[in-house]
């Protein structure tokens, strides 16, 4: 199982590595989530360990929030030193860049309006629950051939 530090260091590898594009704490909750989400569908298993909740901009991860939180509204850089082939398997991997192909082209505020309009984070954002990865797998296995 992937740590959730590694698999956002290679999304921001992914958003760094096109001039024109870039990414955010914002972002990067959405994408990291959708990672988890369709993981659990495809795999039925976690990408990573650490817990989702339900926050007012939609699903955050609490730990990696704190992380990037210092960037605030701005572009987050890619660790030099990050070795994805060491810290991700191949698996792994491959399942961040489709999430990323997908998911990387829209804007934070979109990819937080998108988490708005589903069942994770309707059913926990009253009370900031987590969103158990049952409930996404339950949600995401809908979302997937």
């Amino acid at each position: 199982m992937a740590n959730v530090t590694d698999v956002a260091e290679f999304i921001i590898g992914l958003a760094n590595r096109d001039d024109d594009d870039i990414i955010t704490n914002l972002k990067l909750q959405k994408i990291t989530y959708y990672a988890q989400g369709f993981y659990l569908a495809l795999f039925d298993k976690p990408l990573f360990d650490d817990e989702i909740q339900a926050w007012a901009h939609g699903p955050v991860i609490p730990d990696l929030y704190h992380k990037y939180k210092i960037n605030g509204k701005n572009h987050i850089v890619s660790d030099a030193m990050f070795d994805a082939e060491k810290c991700l398997a191949e698996q792994e991997r491959e399942h961040l860049n489709d999430v990323y192909d997908i998911f990387g082209q829209f804007s934070a505020w979109k990819l937080r309006n998108m988490t708005h309009e589903e069942a994770p984070w309707i059913d926990n954002e009253k009370s900031a629950n987590i969103i158990t990865k049952t409930e996404l797998k339950r949600y995401f296995d809908t979302r997937v051939d």
